[in-house]
């Protein structure tokens, strides 16, 4: 009697993906030309992924310690977005409290009269900003040590009047400037995973803004990171695809949706393919995508329950 295999390890890693996009297309990969062409639509294409919905394997939870008045906060930089947040209450025990805090929209955060007021958090704005940095021609123009929250810049005009600069090694985030004085304001230290360390001021200390996503959460917390834990899960990028010798961070049941879906790439730029196939192979993405996003979904029941108002 015939016996399966017992395994169940099947992927594609880069060349065979590839490869294989390549064939639906009629052709064949030959050239370090095509594999680099490939490589480039296929980062594109998880891209595009990001931008139809989300994609549940890239869900996963992190956790920002909150720190006495601190208002602005770094998240990674490949985060998409934010799906669900609570404020983490603890003793440094066993013992917790999760709370909500509401997402709030940029208009509203902006609303907020005094937004270094102290308190249990209630309200975070999610700031979705590039990751990417700008060097700018301002510096430090007075030395700092570790524990200076006031840092003097030689322009401030060269900086966003709130955000993230960094200073040789160190992130350093600020809620307010002081175009008078050249001064930003209440900043907080070693961020980012940096440590605060000293700076010696002059023209070669030229700082770098960042562009980090953020959250901006109000009230500031009016207790230390034992207290207070910001508790959320986000949805990341997709891994970029390599070099050729790994596998694509993608669930197994994406693999025919990646496979047609860079064929229908492919089959737009590579000469000599005809309309038709074309056509075809985009409608073959379309199907494939609607087949692995239908079963990445949400399997708990949804229950709607009324919410009752009433009125004096």
């Amino acid at each position: 009697m015939a016996k399966t295999t017992g395994t169940t390890v099947f992927n594609l890693d880069m060349n065979d993906l590839i490869e294989e996009a390549f064939e639906r297309c009629g052709q064949e990969l030959r050239t370090g030309y095509d594999f680099r062409t490939a490589r480039r639509s296929l980062n594109l294409l998880t891209i595009e992924w990001a931008n139809r919905g989300i994609n549940f394997w890239t869900v996963e939870q992190g956790q920002i310690p909150m720190v006495t008045g601190q208002a602005i906060y770094p998240m990674p930089t490949d985060t998409i977005n934010l799906l669900d947040t609570v404020i983490r209450q603890s003793n440094g025990t066993s013992n917790q409290i999760d709370i909500n805090i509401s997402g709030i929209s940029e208009s509203t955060y902006m609303s907020l009269p005094n937004k270094l007021a102290q308190g249990r958090p209630i309200q975070v704005w999610y700031n979705r900003q590039s990751g990417q940095e700008n060097l700018t021609t301002a510096y430090l123009a007075q030395s700092i040590n570790s524990s200076d929250t006031t840092i003097t810049v030689s322009d401030v005009s060269q900086l966003a009047t709130a955000g993230f600069v960094k200073i040789d090694n160190e992130t350093i985030s600020y809620p307010n400037v002081n175009p008078a004085t050249n001064q930003l304001l209440n900043c907080a230290r070693g961020q980012n995973g940096t440590t605060a360390a000293s700076h010696t001021a002059g023209s070669t200390n030229i700082l770098t803004e960042q562009n980090l996503p953020a959250i901006n959460v109000w009230p500031t917390p009016n207790a230390p990171g034992n207290q207070y834990m910001f508790v959320y899960y986000r949805m990341r990028r997709i891994q970029d695809a390599g070099t050729g010798t790994s596998i694509q961070d993608i669930p197994f049941r994406f693999i025919p949706c990646m496979v047609a879906g860079l064929a229908y790439l492919l089959s737009m730029k590579l000469p000599g393919v005809d309309p038709q196939r074309v056509m075809a192979l985009k409608a073959d993405y379309e199907q494939q995508w609607d087949l692995a996003a239908a079963e990445d979904r949400e399997t708990a029941p949804l229950r709607f329950v009324p919410r009752n108002l009433f009125y004096a």
